[in-house]
This record gives structure tokens, sequence and C-alpha cells, in this order.
């Protein structure tokens, strides 16, 4: 992962079995007015979460990219716990994949946000 997106600030908890769950340090720097986690750091965390699942499943494909994301806010996250996302793929097909994922506070099992994913996975080229 490093070698392909070394920019990533999420740390890879878990991948496999169509899955993986990531954690966001969330920082001063990810904070909105209102002392709540930004929506567009927890939409980054839902796409990374996504990428990652794929990846796990296809292996390393750099130009497989998002073409669908669409998230919902579910209540304010803790601005002093990380933030985790939890994928769960639902198909990975030949060209298109489909997955969702739910995050939340860290030590809190209340979601915080919901988000539904699809990504495009490029022809391989043998």
């Amino acid at each position: 992962m490093m070698a392909e997106f070394p920019q990533n600030q999420s740390i890879i908890e878990q991948v496999g079995n169509a899955s993986a769950t990531l954690r966001h340090r969330v920082s001063f720097n990810d904070l909105r007015p209102g002392g709540t986690v930004s929506g567009p750091v927890m939409m980054m965390l839902a796409d990374v979460a996504l990428y990652v699942a794929i990846l796990g499943e296809i292996g390393i494909v750099p130009l497989t990219v998002t073409t669908s994301l669409s998230i919902n806010f579910l209540r304010k996250p803790s601005a002093n716990a990380d933030l985790l996302g939890v994928c769960k793929l639902m198909k990975v097909g030949r060209t298109l994949a489909i997955g969702e994922v739910s995050l939340y506070s860290e030590g809190s099992d209340d979601r915080v946000a919901h988000a539904v994913g699809t990504y495009a996975i490029p022809r391989r080229r043998d």
C-alpha cells in the first residue's frame, strides 16, 4: 500500500475475507467548527477502506478507481477518539466492485456514518 499510495494517512488494521478495517487517528486538523470530525475526513476513510478491501481481493491494481460513493452521516463522531472504518464487500466482479463501510468512533458501537461505494476495476493487460 505504501508503494502505491504513500500519502495515505489511514492505518490498516485488518484485510481479508472480502473486508477491511482501517483506523484514522483524529487530529485537530480533521475537526470542523463545532468540534466534530469533518465530513470529508469521514468520506476519505470510507473510500480508502473500500479501496483496501477490494485490493485485498483482486491484488494490487493501482488504477482501480472510485466511480460512486454515497455517505449518510448518522451522528456526531468523537473528536477525542480514533475513527474506525469497517468495510464489507457486497460484490466483486470483473470490472466493478461494490461495498459498504460503517464508520465508528473507537470505543462506541454506534455507527457515526454509513457509506456505499462502487469501484471500477481496469482490464488486466497480460
